[in-house]
């Protein structure tokens, strides 16, 4: 998952109690989303969604935007009810059942881990594209201790430095696209299929593989709920949050095909990649040459160590937060480093994580294990506006609850379809989840069941 933060300006209400105030307007919010997700999102995973789609990236790519599109929508619908700093397990929390939301949040947290482990594989394979002769374990170890080191000297990355890193991620966009376009006005004259075929593929299409390659293509729409924990600084939030938060998922979904269409251009479905992980630095590298290669290797590499080191932290400060409330333990969970005030410990023990995690995953297993976190709160969003309309207005409800049944159903189709691999060990997850708070909810009673 890929965090931010936005500086935020108070104001006193008419309870002189200081509040936020309310200053985002409707671009503001879009422009936030889309610098969440970052515009070059498809790019890392390109080469994965392409070896189990058996070619049709671009396919998965609109298959996932249905889905992310109809939730975004269930996403809008409940920010408008619950206002106020809103998240998947806190909307599930208050309108399904409170064991819900924290299976939901907890869920959540094996995202937030993930995160800086995949941005760690990658680093570490764009690495090898500049110093091939260096071993793989080195850039791991490397990676995982820079965003280590740094986060335990509280280096955050600032709002104004991730809108930086996006218009450059833009105009790496920009580049790619003018190569590739050059590129294609040189090949010799080509057939209708030619153009087609990033679609649709009678010779490789599988069902199996779409969708497959569907369920990890989510990845690069992850980030646009994100919009909703600034209900309460914007400007008419009702109409404004739910407008952002549907267009931010269809301008990423548009932009993501058409990156993906025009790789598959320039590198046709059996062609092999020299490392499937970075395969869209290789096809840049065969549209505009090896200044090209280092350009996008480049910036890529700054993108993913920015949200690797991001969200690691973000992951810590999770952590922490479930250690204070006693869903773990306290003594290590819930410590605060006295001089840089960091939860070091957290810090520390997801840098180990990442350091077992990179020599030991792929990237295509760490992408679908967080989808799978990713996709089970997506569906626990949908339900909840199911329930929300049938609780307000039952019937007269009829259209936004069929698109949040549609949200559900599609999230639950791609899920079903990770990586046996990831579903297994994300259903352990989420079994030592429910049974950590089965042991809290017993730890609460004591006192009661004693008196």
């Amino acid at each position: 998952m890929k965090e931010q933060s936005m500086a935020s300006q108070s104001a006193t209400g008419n309870d002189g109690q200081v509040t936020l105030r309310r200053s985002l307007r409707f671009w503001d919010l879009l422009l936030y989303g889309i610098v969440l997700i970052q515009p070059t999102a498809p790019m890392p995973s390109f080469g994965v969604i392409y070896q189990v789609a058996r070619g049709h990236v671009v396919t998965a790519i609109l298959c996932a935007m249905v889905a992310m599109l109809l939730t975004s929508v269930s996403y809008g619908r409940m920010a408008r009810v619950y206002p106020h700093g809103g998240s998947a397990f806190m909307y599930v929390g208050k309108e399904l059942h409170p064991s819900l939301g924290y299976l939901t949040g907890w869920c959540m947290a094996m995202d937030y881990i993930l995160n800086p482990l995949i941005c760690v594989i990658w680093c570490s394979k764009a690495a090898e594209n500049i110093l091939p002769g260096v071993p793989y374990f080195v850039f791991v170890l490397f990676f995982a201790a820079v965003f280590t080191l740094l986060n335990l000297n509280g280096v955050e990355t600032s709002a104004r430095i991730n809108a930086g890193m996006a218009a450059i991620l833009g105009i790496v966009i920009v580049l790619v696209v003018i190569a590739v376009l050059r590129y294609l006005s040189h090949l010799p004259p080509q057939s209708a299929s030619f153009y087609t075929q990033p679609f649709y593929d009678p010779s490789t299409f599988t069902r199996s593989g779409l969708l497959r390659g569907t369920s990890i293509a989510v990845l690069s729409y992850i980030g646009f709920d994100g919009i909703s924990t600034l209900t309460d600084e914007a400007k008419d939030p009702a109409r404004n949050i739910p407008r952002a938060i549907v267009l931010t998922c269809f301008a990423t979904g548009v932009l993501a095909a058409i990156e993906v269409y025009l790789g598959q251009l320039v590198w046709p479905h059996g062609q092999a990649f020299p490392d499937i992980d970075t395969a869209y630095v290789h096809i840049s590298g065969r549209a505009g040459g090896p200044i090209l290669f280092m350009i996008v290797n480049a910036a890529l590499l700054l993108a993913n160590m920015g949200s690797g080191m991001a969200s690691q932290l973000g992951a810590a400060r999770l952590l922490l937060a479930m250690g204070q409330d006693g869903a773990l333990p306290k003594r290590f969970f819930g410590a605060i480093h006295p001089k840089n005030r960091i939860p070091r410990n957290n810090v520390l023990l997801i840098g180990a994580i990442c350091v077992a995690g990179g020599l030991f995953f792929s990237y295509q297993l760490g992408t679908e294990l967080l989808n799978y976190g990713a996709l089970l709160a997506f569906m626990g969003v949908n339900v909840s506006s199911v329930v929300l309309g049938w609780r307000t207005g039952k019937m007269a409800n009829w259209a936004p609850m069929l698109i949040s049944t549609g949200g559900f159903l599609t999230c639950l189709f791609i899920w079903t379809n990770l990586g046996s691999v990831a579903r297994i060990a994300g259903t352990s997850w989420a079994f030592v989840g429910i049974v950590l708070w089965i042991i809290r909810r017993r730890q609460i009673h004591l006192p009661d069941a004693a008196v």
